[in-house]
């Protein structure tokens, strides 16, 4: 059953090309404008994608919710969760979408790399320990609203980071470092009917 939308970010991305324009701002921040922009549009067409890919699956489900662009805020922290899928038996999927078109490498500590065109790579913040924090604020929400299961069970919290379809995912071995949370997001219907 789908809950939320995706957000629409049409507007923000309208303000931020007419800021860019103003007399009245330095170049230094004409650049901060041009890089939150060009941040943000590739990071929404990915997300929107994504949206398309779970509601496919999910959106008529009678044993699951979808939650798309859910912000939630506990204790002056808050998370950002891209999608948050939701079972029958209180399982939560964190679902972080990156938009990386290009090559997605990550190595045995965990780290991730982006890299684009065979340019040189880029370090990024690891998505799984973005989505980690965005389950403790989570946790806390749910605590407060005293949701458990119907035997008072606690919560299960999965993450998964979602990448482009056409990126190309370079992983260690496997017992080095467990990436079989990091899918293309065409495929996550097909990793969840495994998983489950």
């Amino acid at each position: 059953m789908l809950i939320k939308f995706p957000d629409d970010k049409k507007k923000r991305l309208r303000l931020l090309e007419e800021l860019r324009s103003s007399d009245r701002l330095d170049e230094r921040q004409k650049d901060w404008l041009r890089d939150e922009y060009w941040r943000l549009k590739p990071g929404d067409k990915g997300e929107r994608d994504a949206a398309h890919y779970l509601d496919m699956s999910f959106s008529y489900s009678k044993n699951h919710a979808v939650l798309h662009d859910l912000r939630l805020e506990a204790d002056g922290q808050i998370a950002q969760i891209d999608h948050l899928i939701v079972n029958r038996m209180l399982y939560f999927y964190l679902l972080e979408t990156k938009t990386y078109s290009g090559s997605l490498h990550i190595n045995e500590q965990g780290e991730f790399m982006a890299e684009y065109s065979g340019e040189r790579r880029y370090g990024i913040e690891s998505p799984l320990e973005q989505s980690r924090r965005h389950e403790t604020v989570l946790k806390k929400v749910l605590e407060r609203l005293r949701i458990t299961g119907r035997a008072g069970t606690e919560p299960t919290f999965i993450h998964v980071v979602m990448v482009h379809p056409k990126a190309i995912i370079h992983r260690p071995p496997m017992d080095k470092f467990d990436t079989s949370m990091v899918i293309k997001a065409d495929q996550f219907a097909t990793w969840h009917a495994k998983f489950v």
